[in-house]
């Protein structure tokens, strides 16, 4: 295989280039891909992110190749889109972080030595701040989906000394915050429920930082738990779920447990 130099992968990526201006092209192109915006691209662009990091789970190459090119896909519509405004192209994207990793390697392309925090300190305006901790988080979680977020906050802001002296005082403010939640959903306000839940989510998120475990992975199983677990309920009753009963679907949900754990020997925990 060549290098990402090479001529035939420099040939391929012009193609995609030169296939994503003809469909933006405002005579002969998509009409779907001429009305998108930066805005709009956003939950397509968080969506491919997601289906990348589920491909390298399941270590299938093949499917991992498809969904990074669905991700380059957002990145060069959002040149093309950038370019045709005149504002940037792909070529200032791919010239920037070049410059930003041969910046922020010296040890590997030569200058001198830095710690990582060094070098991105040297790249940050440097005008003094109250609050440099929240500064410092907000610009690292903006690229973070909501729950990697909320772990960068929590472990940033425990060694900052802003934590609990022991995980019984985490349980209690979980046991808050739920009530909390209950109280904001029994009064009909979705826009407090809605903060409530985030409150809880984000305790525990909490808990999860003081167990060691990972509450990505931790939700990513589950998601995979329970699709397998539904996949053989719809099976069971032949793809129609409508008119059953709780009492008939719980009793296939609990057959469909059976028979996964029968099938991977005992489940590590649930």
């Amino acid at each position: 295989m060549g290098s990402p130099s090479s001529t035939p992968t420099l040939e391929a990526i012009a193609e995609l280039i030169a296939v994503v201006a003809r469909l933006r092209d405002p005579k002969t192109g998509c009409p779907w891909d001429l009305e998108q915006t930066h805005a709009s691209l956003v939950p397509y662009l968080l969506e491919e992110a997601h289906e990348v990091a589920d491909a390298i789970r399941h270590g299938d190459d093949n499917h991992l190749a498809e969904e990074l090119g669905d991700l380059l896909l957002q990145v060069v519509l959002h040149g093309q889109i950038a370019g045709e405004a005149g504002r940037f192209d792909l070529a200032a994207i791919a010239r920037g972080i070049s410059a930003k990793l041969v910046r922020r390697h010296p040890h590997v392309f030569g200058g001198e030595p830095a710690s990582w925090e060094e070098i991105k300190a040297a790249e940050r305006l440097q005008v003094p701040s109250t609050s440099p901790l929240s500064e410092r988080l907000a610009g690292k979680v903006r690229g973070q989906g909501a729950l990697a977020g909320a772990m960068t906050i929590s472990k940033q802001a425990a060694a900052a000394g802003f934590e609990w002296d022991d995980i019984e005082g985490v349980w209690a403010k979980v046991h808050e915050e739920l009530d909390e939640l209950k109280e904001a959903v029994a009064s009909g306000d979705r826009r407090h429920a809605q903060e409530e839940l985030g409150d809880l989510l984000f305790t525990l998120v909490n808990v999860a930082r003081w167990c060691r475990i990972d509450p990505e992975e931790g939700l990513a199983g589950t998601n995979r738990r329970f699709l397998d677990r539904f996949s053989r309920v719809e099976a069971a009753l032949g793809g129609d779920l409508q008119g059953r009963s709780i009492g008939e679907l719980e009793g296939l949900w609990q057959q469909a447990k059976a028979q996964i754990r029968a099938e991977n020997g005992p489940p590590a925990g649930s």
